[in-house]
């Protein structure tokens, strides 16, 4: 059974998902954009017996509490910090951490914080590399970061989180389309256009000219905590391409590296796959 709970976090509401023993080592699961929990619905279960399992949402995304960006401060390292208060607040002292495109600067700085508490990683489409943001996705991004105009913002508003755009992040590189359930993009649509959200994630892609400026120490707790590391990355992802999942290779010994035929939402049309890589590595720690 997976169980929907929510637990307050310096004075918020964070919705979370659980399934599996307390017994069992805890993977904590972290979305990416303009995702939730949601996009964890059947692999929650299909390592439920393997793992206690925790997906949060962040806030300003699924079911959490979403602040004004006048009363929340929309950054990476904030969302960090709710991450931590998280883990805190339930007592989890060891955990594995499962990474796709948000989640990677949210855990990359959970891990470089607290490195005593990760046991592995799971890299699914998530960036700690500069050859992983090709200009041929991310020039209007950058673009953005150097001048953050109304102009820029705008643009960015209209390519990333569009109705259409929201239907294209979970269709794009996919072998069949008609394995995609509909569903992710009309929930994603619903969230995004509350009154106020899409400013959220106009600052948060702003933000994100944050991440690049640690890549050099992520690498370094890399090379130094050595944590065995599992990729699963859909190689037809173009914002995110394999070009970012090679580099780990340069920093870490223990890597199972996997490029899956599919897009940026890996888990969408290999879940199954990507659920059977993961309880494999884990046997072999």
């Amino acid at each position: 059974m997976t169980y929907y709970r929510t637990i307050e976090i310096d004075g918020h509401k964070i919705f979370y998902r659980e399934a599996g023993s307390h017994d069992l080592p805890v993977l904590l699961l972290l979305h990416g954009f303009p995702a939730s929990s949601f996009m964890f619905r059947e692999l929650i279960g299909q390592l439920s017996d393997r793992f206690h399992v925790l997906a949060p949402d962040y806030p300003g995304f699924g079911y959490s509490d979403m602040p004004s960006n006048s009363e929340f401060a929309y950054t990476f390292d904030h969302l960090a910090d709710i991450i931590d208060g998280f883990t805190d607040k339930l007592g989890i002292e060891k955990y594995a951490l499962y990474m796709q495109d948000f989640g990677g600067p949210v855990g990359f700085r959970v891990a470089t914080r607290r490195p005593e508490k990760v046991t592995f990683l799971i890299v699914q489409n998530a960036n700690a590399y500069d050859e992983g943001l090709p200009d041929s996705f991310w020039a209007p991004v950058r673009a953005l970061w150097e001048e953050p105009s109304p102009e820029n913002f705008q643009k960015i508003r209209e390519a990333g989180i569009s109705d259409e755009a929201l239907e294209w992040n979970y269709t794009h590189g996919v072998k069949d389309v008609t394995m995609i359930s509909p569903d992710s993009w009309v929930l994603q649509r619903a969230l995004v256009n509350r009154p106020g959200n899409k400013e959220i994630m106009l600052d948060l892609l702003l933000d994100y000219r944050t991440n690049p400026d640690l890549y050099p120490q992520w690498q370094a707790y890399f090379r130094k905590h050595q944590p065995p590391t599992l990729i699963v990355w859909g190689q037809n992802d173009v914002i995110f391409p394999p070009s970012g999942a090679h580099p780990y290779r340069r920093d870490l010994e223990t890597v199972d590296f996997n490029l899956l035929d599919t897009g940026h939402f890996a888990l969408e049309e290999q879940g199954g796959v990507i659920a059977e890589h993961i309880r494999r590595f884990a046997a072999t720690l």
